[in-house]
C-alpha cells in the first residue's frame, strides 16, 4: 500500500463514480493516475475495463478542451499490494467454454481490446504519453495491459509472464502484438511459450521493462521519468509518431488473433479446464483487497 499512499498524500482523488478504478490528477505535472483496484480479486472484470475506457474518455475530452490543463501523462497502476493484474477473468472463461458460448467469449476478448488499444495509441492524442507503473505480479492479460503502455516502469522484484500455456491456451489480447514489437517475434513466442514467470530485472535485460525501479519507488521513478524526457520532449515524441508508421498496430489485427483465441479456447478440455481452475483458486486465495468495492462482472460489446 506504500505506492498508493504516496500519491494520496500529496492529490485529491478525482470525483468520478468509478467502482474498481481509483484516479487522480496531478495537473501541475500534467499526470493523470489510474489505479486499478478490481474485485473479487485483481483481474479484468468488466467493470474495470468499462471504467478504464470512461477514463480514457475523460481525459481525451479534457485534452481536447482549450480551456482545461494539458495531460501529457497517463499513469495506468494498481491499488493491490504486490500485484499489478492477474489477467482475464478465468473463472468467466471456464463457465462461458462450458458453455460453449462463443459471442460473449468474443466480447469479452473485445472489450479486453479496447482499453488496451486506446492505451497503446496514447488515447489518439499526439502530446500524450501513456506509462504502466507495475509494482507486483502482472500475469497473462495484466502482463498484455503492462505492455500496452508507450513505457513500461517496474520495481525491481516485479514478475511477469504469460501463464495460459500451462491451460494449453495463448494469450490472446494483444501479447504477440505488443511484445513482438518490442523484443522481436521469435523471442516472443518462446517466452509466451514457456509458460515462465520472469522478473523485471530479466525483463529490463530483454528490453521489455523500459526503467527499472527499486522496490516502492515506483511513482518517484515515473517522475523522474518525466524529469529526464522535458528535456527532449519534443524529439521523443517525434520518434514515436515515426515508430508508429513503421510498425502500426491496428484494431484489425488485435480482433482477428482474438477470434482465433476464442476458437482455441472452445477446443479446450476438460484436464485443460480443471488446470484453469486450479489457477482460479490460487489467485483467490492470495489476494487482500485494497476496499471492497462488489460489483457485477456483466460486460459490453
Amino acid at each position: 500500500m506504500a505506492h498508493l499512499q504516496a500519491v494520496r498524500t500529496t492529490l485529491e482523488p478525482q470525483l468520478n463514480n468509478f467502482s474498481q478504478l481509483i484516479t487522480y490528477c496531478d495537473s501541475h505535472n500534467q499526470v493523470a493516475w489510474g489505479y486499478m483496484n478490481a474485485e473479487p480479486r485483481p483481474c479484468f472484470t468488466g467493470v474495470l475495463l468499462r471504467e478504464l475506457v470512461e477514463w480514457f474518455g475523460d481525459i481525451a475530452r479534457q485534452a481536447d478542451d482549450p480551456d482545461s490543463r494539458d495531460i501529457n501523462y497517463v499513469v495506468v497502476a494498481s491499488a493491490h499490494a504486490g500485484i499489478y493484474n492477474l489477467g482475464g477473468d478465468l473463472n468467466l472463461f471456464r463457465q462461458l467454454i462450458e458453455q460453449r458460448d462463443r459471442d460473449q467469449l468474443f466480447k469479452y476478448a473485445q472489450a479486453c481490446i479496447r482499453p488496451l488499444f486506446l492505451n497503446a495509441l496514447h488515447l489518439s492524442r499526439p502530446n500524450i504519453k501513456t506509462i504502466t507503473l507495475v509494482q507486483g505480479d502482472a500475469l497473462g492479460g495484466g502482463f498484455e495491459c503492462a505492455l500496452s503502455g508507450n513505457v513500461m516502469i517496474a520495481e525491481r522484484g516485479s514478475k511477469m509472464g504469460f501463464p495460459e500455456i500451462l491451460f494449453n491456451l495463448f494469450p490472446g489480447m494483444g501479447a504477440m502484438s505488443l511484445l513482438g514489437r518490442k523484443i522481436g517475434y521469435n523471442q516472443a513466442e518462446k517466452i509466451i511459450l514457456s509458460g515462465k514467470l520472469y522478473t523485471a530485472e530479466e525483463m529490463f535485460e530483454l528490453g521489455v521493462v523500459d526503467v527499472l525501479a527499486e522496490p516502492d519507488s515506483g511513482e518517484q521513478a515515473v517522475y523522474e521519468f518525466i524529469r529526464k524526457e522535458s528535456r527532449q520532449r519534443n524529439g521523443a515524441l517525434a520518434l514515436r509518431a515515426a515508430r508508429e508508421i513503421s510498425q502500426p498496430i491496428s484494431h484489425d489485427e488485435l480482433m482477428r488473433i482474438a477470434d482465433i483465441w476464442v476458437d482455441a479456447a472452445l477446443r479446450l478440455e476438460a484436464k485443460d479446464l480443471r488446470m484453469m481452475e486450479r489457477l482460479v483458486n490460487r489467485q483467490n486465495g492470495r489476494v487482500e483487497p485494497v476496499e471492497a468495492a462488489p460489483a457485477s462482472n456483466a460486460f459490453s460489446a
